[in-house]
């Protein structure tokens, strides 16, 4: 299987939980990550490497095109690394990726893995809800507390600016409600082209709150790199105008170096496909 969580082993919970401007309790985990660890580098950069393309078909599409593998990822799947918006696409999907993994392996969700393969358009993003998981408690059988979990991810990868990313994911959270059935249609109609029906099952599960309830998570997630994290910043972030207010989950990781970190691990993908 091409799909690895031994790089979330690199996440440290430290604590005390900083405090938002309205009292909510701020999740913050370090990132202490190590690339001389040649091995689990490499895994990641598989399971990485996989959301954009899929191992057992890069050799189809890169056929009649003259390229290697590694010039194809670059060429036609991966997000520029100099030309922009490339940089700041990669910083994005970096960031989704990582809480998409922690969704599925720290929280035990089922995370779909669709949004980055089907990109048409190399340097852009992807749009909707950011990050979606789901729980169902009983395959075939309808629960009022299955679960669907709707994340937001910002990230500050590089510069010394203090941005208030935390605050931004917050606001773009907001939305996600409104965006929610079009978010679940997007998933849907890819695994449709998939055939993948036990896939589909589960999305149709969450289509119809009204007939069908279930329980619904929010949750709010920045990512800096060690420079553009500030405590006086992230304090001030107020979640008080956010429907969903009372159940937000709010998080944040921090790591040294982050937008190298990032380039270092499109690099590995292409180069070891």
């Amino acid at each position: 299987m091409p799909w690895s969580n031994q790089h979330l082993g690199w996440l440290v919970q430290l604590s005390p939980p900083q405090k938002t401007a309205d009292g909510k309790p701020i999740h913050v985990w370090a990132f202490q990550y190590d690339q001389t660890d040649k091995a689990l580098m490499s895994s990641w950069a598989k399971h990485f490497r996989n959301h954009y393309c899929l191992d057992t078909q890069i050799d189809a599409l890169r056929k009649g095109t003259g390229h290697t593998r590694s010039q194809y990822l670059l060429t036609m799947k991966f997000p520029s690394k100099t030309i922009a918006p490339g940089p700041s696409i990669r910083s994005g999907d970096f960031c989704e990726i990582l809480v998409a993994d922690f969704l599925q392996y720290n929280l035990n969700y089922f995370v779909p893995r669709t949004r980055y393969s089907s990109k048409t358009i190399k340097n852009e993003s992807t749009k909707g809800g950011d990050i979606l998981g789901f729980k169902i408690l009983k395959s075939g059988k309808h629960s009022k507390n299955d679960e669907l979990a709707i994340f937001e991810a910002k990230g500050a990868l590089s510069g010394a600016r203090k941005p208030p990313r935390l605050q931004d994911a917050v606001d773009d959270s907001i939305k996600d409600e409104i965006r929610k059935a079009e978010s679940l249609n997007a998933i849907k109609q890819r695994y449709l082209d998939a055939n993948a029906v036990n896939e589909i099952a589960t999305i149709e599960r969450f289509q119809n709150f009204a007939d069908h309830p279930y329980k619904e998570t929010y949750g709010a997630v920045a990512i800096f790199t060690s420079t553009a994290y500030c405590q006086t910043t992230l304090s001030k972030t107020d979640a008080s105008k956010h429907p969903k207010s009372s159940g937000l989950s709010l998080m944040v990781i921090k790591g040294d170096d982050l937008m190298a970190l990032v380039h270092t691990l499109y690099e590995l993908a292409a180069n070891e496909a």
